[in-house]
């Protein structure tokens, strides 16, 4: 058996076969052995008869049985193919190196074949490695058949040897390639998806034909055919990162819960999308927000939208690449917060303060009433208490104020603890507003101890022509009377 390991030991002896059809056998363009297997044969029926049923586990019991089977194999001729496939002068130098050609794994290849003349077919095929003399490589895929006439006793045997190393070499190449492929798909540091976008397509098409231009308008008056488009998708397959930045155990789950993903205000970045392809760009990207993750948490990313070259036809297969962005929003918006915001009270801050200011006597609307607020007591409690108790009393400030007014109306600090409310509204507004706050700062007073906290405060009102500018300075100028009536009444003065 050519794909056998034949050891030196094996009792291979060349012999004369029958002058029929010589030349046929030794011209004939594939390699051809002519073997006797009748020993073989005697071996199984031996082993028949000591109970042997299960032929493949009593060779794996012990695999100097399989070496016994292939040493009991003779080899009667082989043709010049032979001898030129496996660089051999002849056939005694071919058949006396036959431990060179039939060698590593070849054991488990012969079990395959045996376990076949075993269950009484009369023929084998396996695909297996042998090596030329020389010591090259051979993929080979052989096929064996008992010849008529000698069923009986397995006498002759006609096996043929076809070199695929060729096609093995491709096919491994192939196979490497592709596993390279799926590793870098699989372990991307990017989330990706393969879909298919045909139902899409045909969508697209459909309503192109019935005439269609504007397609833009067409699904802003129709936005449940955004919904079906985006319902047509079929995912196909998704890789590691992709199961990390949504937090899904595996595929088949995330799979399952593309509508937990896919909500909210996705529908309008998907329209964008679909304009796109109506407009024939197979290749898009865009920033997206609110993907969700399947625990809830929002999901920014940078969108790369491409069909797979060949695909263009059908859109039948899409790559999708999603750059997560989540870090760089939330940076993004604590900046714009920053930009706006006091960081201590979370209020708004002097910057607004002043544009809103700018806004409002430009634009109005009029009747504006500004109310400026100062703590009571701040700078004793930074001289004996530090200044971290003196951030808390702010901090209850921010909270105070924050609650007692509602937008289009905004709170911000405007100094270490001068607040400015601008309501927008007339004196009795304003008034109403202070009332809020007197009411709130003997809750916010109930539930903290420590420390209460006070503030002094003063309301005024500009009507349509008057500059912003005098009221907020009257505002001031009752806020720091009411101030100094404070400390009069609370001997000795903390400032």
């Amino acid at each position: 058996m050519p794909n056998d390991p034949r050891c030196a030991a094996s009792q291979f002896m060349p012999a004369s076969a029958p002058e029929d059809d010589a030349d046929m056998f030794d011209l004939a363009p594939v390699s051809l052995w002519l073997e006797d297997f009748s020993a073989v044969r005697e071996q199984f029926e031996r082993w028949r008869a000591a109970g042997v049923a299960d032929l493949h586990a009593f060779l794996a019991d012990d695999p100097r049985r399989i070496a016994e089977c292939s040493s009991r194999i003779q080899v009667l001729k082989v043709n010049q193919r032979t001898l030129s496939l496996f660089s051999a002068r002849d056939v005694d130098h071919l058949v006396q190196n036959l431990d060179r050609v039939f060698r590593d794994d070849m054991l488990t290849t012969h079990v395959d074949e045996l376990e076949q003349l075993w269950s009484g077919k009369p023929r084998f095929v396996s695909q297996t490695v042998n090596y030329t003399l020389d010591g090259k490589r051979l993929d080979v895929l052989l096929k064996a058949v008992i010849l008529p006439g000698h069923e009986h006793d397995w006498s002759r045997v006609l096996v043929t040897i076809e070199d695929i190393t060729e096609l093995e070499a491709v096919r491994r190449t192939a196979a490497t390639s592709e596993l390279y492929a799926r590793g870098l798909f699989e372990h991307s540091p990017v989330s990706l998806w393969v879909e298919d976008f045909s139902s899409v397509k045909t969508l697209l098409d459909d309503i192109r034909e019935r005439g269609i231009v504007d397609f833009r308008t067409f699904t802003n008056v129709h936005p449940e055919f955004v919904e079906r488009c985006m319902q047509e998708i079929h995912v196909l397959d998704v890789n590691q990162h992709t199961l990390r930045m949504f937090a899904a155990p595996d595929k088949a789950t995330l799979l399952s819960r593309l509508s937990d993903i896919f909500r909210d205000d996705m529908q309008q970045y998907f329209q964008e999308q679909l304009i796109d392809l109506w407009e024939g760009k197979l290749f898009h990207q865009r920033e997206v927000l609110n993907y969700y993750s399947l625990e809830g948490n929002e999901v920014h990313v940078h969108l790369q939208f491409s069909v797979f070259p060949g695909h263009e036809p059908r859109w039948n297969l899409v790559l999708v690449a999603l750059t997560g962005i989540t870090a760089r929003k939330k940076a993004e918006a604590y900046l714009e917060f920053l930009g706006k915001h006091d960081v201590l009270t979370k209020l708004k801050n002097r910057s607004f303060y002043i544009d809103e200011i700018n806004r409002l006597e430009r634009k109005g609307p009029f009747p504006v009433t500004a109310i400026a607020v100062t703590g009571n007591g701040l700078k004793a409690v930074n001289d004996q208490l530090g200044h971290a108790a003196g951030d808390a009393l702010l901090r209850r400030a921010g909270e105070v104020l924050a609650k007692a007014v509602e937008k289009p109306f905004q709170a911000a600090r405007i100094g270490g603890d001068e607040f400015m409310l601008l309501p927008g509204t007339d004196e009795r507004g304003g008034e109403a507003v202070m009332e809020g706050i007197r009411q709130l700062l003997e809750v916010n007073n109930q539930f903290y101890s420590g420390m209460p906290l006070s503030f002094a405060m003063g309301a005024a009102t500009a009507h349509d022509g008057e500059r912003l500018e005098a009221m907020l300075q009257r505002a001031d100028a009752v806020m720091y009377a009411q101030k100094r009536a404070h400390y009069d009444d609370s001997q000795p003065r903390a400032d």
